[in-house]
């Protein structure tokens, strides 16, 4: 990736969503030639001079302060999730070597055992690119049209963008394939080195029109709670709760429990689920076992 490109184009495309009049800014004339502000105004708004933001803006974050970042994150109305980007993309930017930092793609036995251990939710681990790395019995009942895809690792975004059933499973697909793509440009910032997040990107970029539209808007976002609507084949629609959580003895997962209010249909549903995911792994031994006659 474009390390002075990706700069370039956050910060331009976050300034030109702000009008002057959202920056208190007097708006002098009618004919303004720029979407959103002017260079000259962000740089007044972040107390810098307009050749340094220029030089910002032209992708080059390198030997910029806290204090001026958080400056121009101000000016330009960052919210959280855009603020940490602009932070992770200064740090790509300064001196020392562009090390690559590793995704795990496996957990440790004992978090397998705090899946396992929740028995009424799905409950699931991802990495940063959106691969599944563990699973509990209810999350692989759960999500089994993704995991029909044999493509492996099972990852959540490219079953969004590139497979027609998800149109289906996912209910507002449109939120979700939006909050998917700006949720791996966010990763982007952190580990803009991941070879396997570039082949992701690219092969999303080349095979899906509309993920290159969201990939080229440059929005981030955190994606920590939530309700997640889902149509499954077998037990059909599932209004979930969801809580995710980043696991500090594993930089880079995050433990995903999907969860309905007691009562619901979604909780009746949930049993529904429990009970076929109970079916199909005794369908599974069978299959395997030895023939006995």
């Amino acid at each position: 990736m474009d390390h002075r490109a990706e700069v370039r184009e956050f910060l331009s495309s976050r300034r030109a969503r702000i009008t002057p009049e959202q920056a208190g800014l007097p708006a002098y004339g009618g004919n303004r030639r720029v979407k959103g502000l002017r260079r000259e105004e962000v740089a007044m708004l972040a107390g810098v001079s307009i050749d340094y933001y220029v030089r910002m803006e032209r992708g080059n974050l390198s030997g910029a302060s806290e204090s001026v970042l958080d400056a121009l994150a101000r000016a330009l109305q960052l919210d959280e999730a855009e603020r940490e980007h602009l932070f992770a993309l200064a740090r790509a930017a300064g001196p020392g070597p562009r090390r690559r930092r590793a995704t795990p793609t496996t957990v440790r036995p004992a978090i397998q055992q705090v899946l396992d251990a929740i028995t009424g939710a799905p409950a699931w681990v991802r990495n940063g690119r959106h691969d599944i790395v563990a699973m509990n019995r209810l999350a692989r009942a759960l999500y089994a049209p993704i995991l029909a895809d044999p493509h492996r690792p099972a990852n959540t975004t490219r079953f969004i963008y590139l497979n027609e059933a998800a149109r289906d499973f996912f209910v507002d697909w449109d939120r979700i394939a939006n909050d998917a793509a700006a949720m791996l440009r966010l990763e982007a910032g952190h580990n803009p080195h991941d070879r396997a997040l570039i082949e992701l990107v690219g092969e999303l970029s080349t095979r899906s029109e509309v993920f290159r539209r969201r990939w080229a808007s440059h929005d981030v976002q955190f994606h920590r709670s939530g309700l997640k609507r889902l149509r499954h084949p077998v037990i059909g629609r599932l209004d979930l709760n969801f809580e995710s959580m980043e696991l500090p003895s594993e930089p880079g997962l995050t433990l995903n429990v999907y969860t309905a209010a007691p009562g619901s249909p979604t909780a009746d549903g949930l049993k529904m689920l429990a009970s076929w995911a109970a079916t199909q792994d005794l369908a599974e031994v069978q299959q395997t076992a030895p023939d006995q006659s």
